[in-house]
């Protein structure tokens, strides 16, 4: 095995770099402990589901950066990226991470605001008199 292995997990607007190294489950994120960083247990958990389907929590250690967007689409994008690094590492655990849908870019983004409205539908109240 190489030293490392890197890829990019996506979702909304946030984008995160992930690199999986041989060691014993110490999860980094931007330089801090993920318990630190992700301070709800429902991003922990999501973070954690692809080693959890592969049963390969405590074989690697994962250094993250991450940016852009909030919480939650921060910590689908981490999952995303330790899917697909694991996805490379093993190709035996391809098939279980594709079933669960981890290797699955989520395309749903927020849609842009149309002229005339409030937001990207709400428009204001009509009023017959």
């Amino acid at each position: 095995m190489a030293e490392y292995i890197e890829a990019v997990g996506r979702r909304k607007t946030a984008t995160a770099r992930v690199r999986l190294y041989a060691g014993t489950g110490e999860i980094v994120v931007n330089d801090k402990p993920m318990e630190v960083y992700f301070g709800r247990d429902l991003d922990k958990m999501i973070l954690m589901q692809p080693l959890n389907a592969t049963g390969t929590a405590a074989s690697y250690n994962i250094s993250v950066h991450v940016a852009g967007g909030g919480d939650s689409g921060q910590a689908a994008a981490v999952r995303m990226g330790i899917a697909r690094a694991l996805a490379m590492g093993d190709t035996n655990l391809r098939s279980p991470l594709k079933s669960a849908g981890f290797l699955t870019r989520d395309a749903r983004a927020k849609e842009r605001k149309k002229p005339g409205l409030k937001r990207a539908r709400k428009a204001k109240q009509y009023t017959k008199r």
